[in-house]
């Protein structure tokens, strides 16, 4: 796979010089896959845009035909229309076009088991966000961290006949293909004819904002045989639908772009501009009573102004029955310095005690090539958190041998009001290592944070003391 993947890559960089950029590669990469593996799978496609009738074209002939084939694509009905909605072609010069038919067309792509070739396709997506790094985290999640999510939650169909999955952030649909490879795991592909069905049409569901990873996700998808349910919007500022889900699993995107605007949704208790908390009381919202979710937040979300509200109408509406301090670095390359948590909950009765998992102190932070994140870092989480997909697990905080599983009850939450990143008991020695501090930049943000915090709790302690003397 490896080596299917450096091929294709290659040409990513020889593309350069025409003036293509590797989102763009990406993406016709994606239309000539599908028409490549729809004539293996003999699937049926309107005159001229099949893969046969591109191959035997050359010179500015080629270039016509595939800009033809994509506009009449666009307009098919069902999963088709949808990949091919507004599709251009970006490969002007012919002969880019033809170099880039003729390496496709050297692999069997349905000769392969599905997941090798959906591995092929997220190899590229990693490389592609890897050399743009910044912002590319908002499309693309750490898979070990989308992995331990899937099987902690446990997005299993097969519970009813309207189980429900969504992601409401889905960038490129990782979340939505761990979900189904975590059932392809669990049945080793053995589903009856309804179910299969069932789950192959009308499980996953998912909103993007923006078309390009959305057509991705849609891809993506297909190359694990599934028809997913992906709408374009804003899921901050549109009403959402009537629709609710079992399973919510999201990655919502980092940072304050587009945030200063307060969402006008009567479903929103608590008003404020912060994109990550509007993200958690949206989750609240779209989740049937008894659904689970978990979230991806950074840390700021746990302390941010207006943070301690949203928490405890989602803890007096949910179960927030735990919490995952993921390891420094853990979204490297993509947001280097954001430092991130999982939220996990549960709608339908309040929290009565929070546990949380410290993977981050005295952890050497991640780095892509020489520590890079992987299922280990999540191993003994997983263990600690325990069978039960809503976190009613039997837990002790002696089963981490590092001390790194503590539990708080609902009183010290609140005693807290609610800022759960307060909740430190291990002191991190990499923090005392004046070598390893990292970024100057990280450390003034952290700075930043935590005097925000500071500020906060002595407002909080000025209003408790000026109460008293009025009493």
């Amino acid at each position: 796979m490896t080596d299917v993947v450096g091929k294709l890559w290659g040409y990513a960089h020889s593309l350069r010089h025409d003036g293509v950029d590797y989102g763009d590669y990406i993406e016709q990469l994606t239309y000539l896959l599908f028409l490549k593996m729809a004539d293996e799978q003999g699937v049926e496609l309107p005159n001229g845009t099949d893969w046969p009738h591109l191959r035997r074209q050359s010179g500015t002939e080629l270039v016509d035909a595939y800009q033809d084939a994509l506009r009449t694509l666009g307009k098919q009905q069902g999963i088709l229309g949808d990949i091919f909605s507004g599709a251009q072609n970006r490969l002007a010069k012919p002969a880019t076009l033809s170099r880039l038919i003729k390496a496709i067309d050297e692999t069997e792509w349905t000769s392969l088991d599905v997941d090798v070739k959906a591995a092929a396709f997220e190899g590229l997506l990693e490389k592609s966000a890897a050399e743009g790094k910044k912002g590319a985290g908002q499309y693309f999640t750490p898979r070990p961290l989308i992995r331990t999510m899937v099987r902690l939650v446990q997005p299993d169909p097969r519970v009813h006949k309207q189980f429900g999955i969504c992601d409401p952030a889905c960038g490129t649909g990782g979340f939505l293909v761990a979900a189904y490879e975590w059932l392809k795991d669990q049945t080793g592909g053995a589903l009856d004819r309804e179910t299969a069905k069932r789950v192959r049409t009308s499980t996953y569901f998912g909103q993007e904002l923006v078309e390009r990873p959305r057509r991705l996700a849609l891809m993506n998808m297909y190359l694990h045989q599934v028809e997913p349910h992906i709408t374009i919007g804003d899921s901050l500022y549109e009403a959402p639908s009537h629709q609710r889900y079992d399973v919510v699993l999201t990655n919502p995107p980092f940072g304050n772009r587009g945030a200063n605007q307060v969402p006008v949704r009567d479903d929103f208790t608590i008003e404020t501009a912060n994109k990550q908390l509007n993200f958690l009381q949206h989750v609240l919202t779209i989740l049937k009573p008894g659904g689970r979710a978990a979230a991806v937040v950074p840390d700021n979300v746990l302390f941010a102004d207006k943070a301690g509200e949203v928490f405890e109408i989602l803890m007096e509406d949910a179960d927030v029955h735990t919490v995952l301090r993921c390891p420094r670095g853990a979204f490297n390359p993509y947001t280097p310095g954001t430092k991130t948590n999982v939220i996990f909950f549960t709608k339908g009765r309040p929290t009565r005690k929070v546990w949380v998992y410290d993977a981050r102190a005295n952890v050497p932070a991640i780095t892509k090539k020489s520590r890079p994140l992987t299922d280990a870092h999540f191993a003994e989480f997983e263990r600690c958190y325990g069978a039960d997909p809503n976190g009613q697990a039997t837990r002790r905080e002696s089963d981490s041998s590092d001390d790194r599983w503590r539990v708080f009850g609902i009183e010290d939450v609140k005693a807290r009001d609610y800022k759960i990143d307060s909740f430190k008991w291990l002191r991190d020695d990499e923090l005392d290592d004046a070598g390893g501090l990292g970024d100057p930049a990280e450390l003034l943000s952290e700075a930043a944070n935590e005097l925000q915090l500071a500020v906060t709790r002595l407002a909080d302690l000025q209003k408790l003391l000026g109460s008293e003397v009025d009493a």
